[in-house]
């Protein structure tokens, strides 16, 4: 062993399926060797994060301006009458998902 290039030894767990998966995926790449696989793929392969935290305001906009809408819609439907604030809360509320539509969009170009 202390002739060898690679002396350190990682050993990985799998189950009957995981390593049919893996045999699989080898043979797709037309790999024969299952150490040189693992360690191309865990050498070369890119790690993509994705963060979501703007998609996440931007969906908690909409929500809450459609639990506005759906306030006022079931006040006109039960009175019959709508208000000027309601117009306004609206509006606003539209305003700020442009907002962030535009600077999701900004921060993506």
């Amino acid at each position: 062993m202390a002739d060898r290039t690679r002396p350190i030894r990682i050993e990985v767990c799998v189950t009957e399926q995981e390593r049919n998966l893996i045999r699989h995926k080898m043979a797709q790449l037309g790999a024969r060797n299952m150490s040189a696989y693992f360690r191309k793929m865990a050498i070369d392969v890119y790690i993509i994060k994705v963060d979501y935290t703007e998609q996440k305001k931007l969906a908690a906009a909409v929500s809450r301006a459609a639990a506005n809408i759906n306030h006022i819609c079931r006040r006109i439907n039960s009175t019959g009458h709508f208000y000027e604030d309601d117009i306004s809360e609206l509006k606003a509320k539209q305003s700020e998902i442009w907002k962030l539509l535009k600077q999701c969009q900004k921060n993506e170009l």
